[in-house]
Formats: structure tokens, C-alpha cells, sequence
């Protein structure tokens, strides 16, 4: 096979922390490659380099034979090279068509008729069902991403990089992006992707790169791996790969949510009627694809969205009779009122820590008003910081770096851990594995399996199907705001949410079936 990329001896540095040391790898024309490792392991910064985002302190990168430059994304784009992000990079107000021209060296006046001709000849050629008139702020996140990727090939790449491409898909939206990958690989293309999912790993790519603290391991190909190898490989030792789900016991209601109804600052209904319980000692999950509510439905329990007023959230404490309605409360009042939550937020740096601040502080945030002189004790905190930096393996020069310096998978693990430590009768985490490797993953199972273990009332919402039907008792599924089916964790089926997470809501559906 014709060599698309070569990586000799690629190092690239931020401050003390080596995110690529030495690396030397090869793409190569018509082949599926997929980069795996653990977070920090420099995954996605080697990718910036060959992208122009970033530029090595030493080695030399090859493109078709060619030692070249690449300082910026023009530069990259001028040698055929694309990169789809994780975060897209559009402008919401802005048509499809209009994206796509967005950046165009282009001479005299633009001509938008015949951007959208060549564009509808890329969607006809890779079979992409895009309308190029849509505004983007109405698009789906599969339609968002189709349109990132058409942006992509209209700049005529034939290497073209997919920054965990399946994140925010149903299971159907993944296996279409698939063929239209497998398609790129026929007209000769090089696919990298970035993921953490070793399943998808295994059904798409044709190799596999691992990455381990920074170095290239090796790369094998994808028909002689398996789960279990990849890991090992990644982590460097084995690694046991099995979700525990105990069955709940003496399961007694902890929160009971009734027609939670929230209109967003535009006055869209960002949740509609939602109703459902959750017990202590079960997991219950979340599903539906990333947008339509799952964000809003556990701001508005933890005290951070105003509901409308037929909704309430009733909170059931551990030996009283009484509830306690957290509806109208903020969450000093929630704490106040004997409550005990723990919220791990979609948004890790700005809603649920403070970039600037160390491990230390941001532990000390969740405790400052226990002291007289929060000040003048930092033991605590910086002792509970050790502990999460030690248990889950946070990649940090040490516990005084400033978390915005972290990767994001390590953010969310200084994140985690410290809501996990507050001891709380209600857990909710937004997305806690999110960028994780699958050695941290685990961790974080263990870590809510022993809260459920311990009594605690967890809701995880999650965008892996096969880890919400490994992990979670009951499956609550939200589309479009409202409450499309309830299941049993154990029995239904990854194809049966997948449709859940698609369809018109059901009438109503109380979700304590």
C-alpha cells in the first residue's frame, strides 16, 4: 500500500508534560486506521500536528513521500489533510452551503450556486442526506457532523481525521458514518480515527496504533485483536473488563420527579412533562442522543434551571417520612435542607470546576463553608486531592497545576472524584466517561457500583449504549424532551433504545414501569 503519512521521531512538549515523545508511525492510502490509548496518552495532539493546530519540537512529518511544513490548517488543507473535531466547528446562523464556503480562498465575488453544486455532488457520491439550505442551529448533531465532513471533503482531502466521530450517534447514526467511511476507503482515501470505543475500533478500522504516556507502541492489524489485547496493549498490563451489576436491594424511593417541565431563555420547551423515580441502590441511566434534555432534566434536581410550575422533584431522606420538594431551591438551599447531591456536570470547567484553580481548590469547593477559616485549612482538601489524583491515575504534574492545563479526560476525573467523595444519598453525572480511556472507564464503574452498593440513589446519563445496558438497572430514554420509554437494564436491547432514542415521545409515559 502507498504511504499517505509518515510521523520520524515527533515530540511535542507544553511547558514540563511531554504529550508525544519520539513518535514514528505510518498512515497509508485506502486503509481505516484507528489511534488508540489512555487519556494523556497524545492521541489527539499528534493529530493536531499533522492538522496544522500544532507544530513538533522535533521530528519531520512526510505526506506522500514529502518532507513538509505544516504551521497551520491552510497548510494542511493545501496538502490534502482534514481534520472533523469533536466540537464542530460551525456557525449556527449560518446555511450548510454557507458553512461550507466559510474559509474558501476564493478570488472576487463568492458564488454560493456553485458551492452547493459541488457540494450536492460530494453528498450524491457518499450517499450523505444533507440539505444545504438548513440552517445549522436546527440540525441534529448526526447532520451537523454529516455537514463537518462534507466541509472536510470539499476541500478535496484525501487524508481525512475523526476526532471521536461516534460520540453523540444513536447506534443507526454510527453504522451510516461507517459506510460512508468505508466508502472513503474505496476512492483511496486514509480515515484516522480517534475513539475510545474498542467495539467500534474493531468493526470499522482495518489497523489499529496504540499509544501509550506519549510513545508509539505498535499497530496491529484489526483482524488479529480483540478487546482484551487492545487493552493490555494501551494500559500495559491486563486489565479486567467486566461491568458488576449487583441487583439492587430493598429498593426505596429517593427522588420523585412529576411532570418536570423546563422552557429554555428562547423559549423552547426543553423538557416536557418528564416523570420518573429513582431508588436507592439502582443505576439509573439515561439515554438519548446528546442535546434533546438530559442536560436540563439534572440542572433543574440539582437546583441550576428554573422549572415551570406544574413540575415538582420531591426528595425522599434516608429515615424520615417527610420529602423535601427541591424545585425553587438554589443549591446552597438544597444542601441547607439536609440533602445530600452530588452533580457531575456535562460542562466540567464551567459549571463544575475552576479552571485556574488548582486540584486542592477546586476540592475545597465543595467544603469551604464547613470551617470558620476555610483560608487557613487546606489539609483536608489537599489530602482528598491526593487521594482522587492517586485512585484515578489523574495525569498532572502535580496536585498545584492549575486544572485548565490538564487534558480533558483528566479534568473529568479531578471532577468525579471529588463529587464521588461528598458521600451523597443522590449521584448524578452528565456524561462521566466522556473522553475517559477504557482503563479510567472501568474505574469509574467500580467507583458507581460502589455507591450503589452503599445505598445511593445514581442516575447516569450516558452516550454509550453498550455500557448504560451493562451498567444500569433501569433505562430512562428522552427524545425531543420528553420521556420515550422506560426499560429494564437487562433485558432490552441496544437496537430497541436506539429507536427509543428517535421516536415521538409516547404518551405521557410515567417512567416507573
Amino acid at each position: 500500500m502507498e504511504c499517505a503519512v509518515r510521523f520520524q521521531n515527533i515530540t511535542k512538549t507544553f511547558g514540563p508534560v511531554t504529550a508525544n515523545k519520539d513518535v514514528s508511525m505510518e498512515v497509508y492510502r485506502g486503509e481505516i486506521l484507528s489511534i488508540l490509548g489512555e487519556n494523556g496518552s497524545g492521541k489527539t495532539t499528534l493529530m493536531n500536528m499533522l492538522a496544522g493546530i500544532y507544530y513538533q519540537d522535533n521530528g519531520q512529518i512526510f505526506v506522500n513521500g514529502e518532507a513538509v511544513e505544516i504551521r497551520s490548517p491552510k497548510d494542511a488543507f493545501a496538502l490534502g489533510i482534514g481534520m472533523v473535531h469533536q466540537h464542530f466547528k460551525l456557525v449556527d446562523v449560518f446555511t450548510a452551503a454557507e458553512n461550507i464556503a466559510l474559509g474558501l480562498d476564493q478570488p472576487g465575488r463568492f458564488d454560493l450556486k456553485k458551492v452547493k453544486a459541488r457540494a450536492e455532488e460530494i453528498c450524491a457520491r457518499y450517499h450523505f442526506e444533507l440539505n444545504l439550505d438548513q440552517k445549522v442551529y436546527t440540525m441534529s448533531v448526526s447532520q451537523k457532523q454529516t455537514l463537518e465532513i462534507v466541509k472536510v471533503l470539499y476541500r478535496e482531502v484525501g487524508i481525512l481525521i475523526l476526532d471521536e466521530p461516534t460520540a453523540v450517534l444513536t447506534p443507526q447514526e454510527t453504522e451510516k458514518l461507517f459506510d460512508v467511511i468505508r466508502n472513503m476507503q474505496k476512492d483511496g482515501k486514509a480515515v484516522i480515527i480517534i475513539t475510545h470505543k474498542l467495539q467500534e475500533v474493531l468493526s470499522v478500522s482495518d489497523r489499529v496504533a496504540i499509544l501509550r504516556k506519549g510513545e508509539y507502541i505498535g499497530a496491529v492489524p484489526t483482524a488479529e485483536a480483540d478487546v482484551q489485547s487492545l487493552t493490555e496493549m494501551m494500559v500495559g498490563k491486563k486489565v479486567a473488563l467486566n461491568i458488576e451489576r449487583p441487583e439492587p436491594r430493598n429498593r426505596k424511593k429517593r427522588l420523585e420527579v412529576k411532570n418536570l417541565t423546563v422552557v429554555n431563555v428562547d423559549g423552547v420547551k426543553v423538557l416536557d412533562s418528564v416523570s420518573f423515580d429513582a431508588f436507592d441502590g439502582e443505576i439509573l441511566g439515561i439515554a438519548g442522543v446528546s442535546g434533546n434534555g438530559q442536560k436540563e432534566l439534572l440542572e433543574a434536581i440539582a437546583g441550576l434551571q428554573t422549572a415551570e410550575p406544574e413540575s415538582s422533584v420531591q426528595f425522599f431522606a434516608p429515615f424520615h417520612m417527610d420529602s423535601v420538594e427541591l424545585l425553587g431551591k438554589s443549591p446552597k438551599a438544597i444542601r441547607e435542607a439536609g440533602v445530600h447531591l452530588s452533580f457531575v456536570p456535562e460542562d466540567r470547567l464551567g459549571m463544575g470546576l475552576v479552571g485556574s484553580m488548582d486540584m486542592t481548590g477546586n476540592m475545597m469547593l465543595k467544603s469551604y463553608e464547613k470551617g470558620k477559616s476555610f483560608l487557613l485549612d487546606r489539609n483536608a482538601p489537599r489530602q482528598l486531592a491526593e487521594r482522587v489524583m492517586e485512585r484515578l491515575q489523574v495525569v498532572t504534574p502535580g496536585i498545584s497545576t492549575p486544572v485548565s492545563r490538564l487534558s480533558g479526560g483528566n479534568v473529568q476525573k479531578v471532577l468525579v472524584g471529588r463529587e464521588i467523595a461528598e458521600s451523597p444519598v443522590v449521584l448524578m453525572t452528565a456524561y462521566a466517561v466522556r473522553g475517559l480511556d477504557i482503563n479510567t472507564s472501568y474505574t469509574i464503574y467500580e467507583l458507581l457500583n460502589e455507591q450503589k452498593k452503599k445505598g445511593v440513589a445514581v442516575i447516569y446519563v450516558g452516550e454509550d449504549l453498550d455500557v448504560l445496558l451493562a451498567l444500569c438497572d433501569r433505562i430512562l430514554v428522552l427524545c425531543g424532551g420528553r420521556v420515550t420509554g422506560l426499560a429494564d437494564g437487562r433485558t432490552v436491547t441496544k437496537e430497541e433504545i436506539g429507536r427509543l432514542m428517535t421516536m415521538s415521545a409516547v404518551s405521557g409515559g410515567d417512567g416507573n414501569e
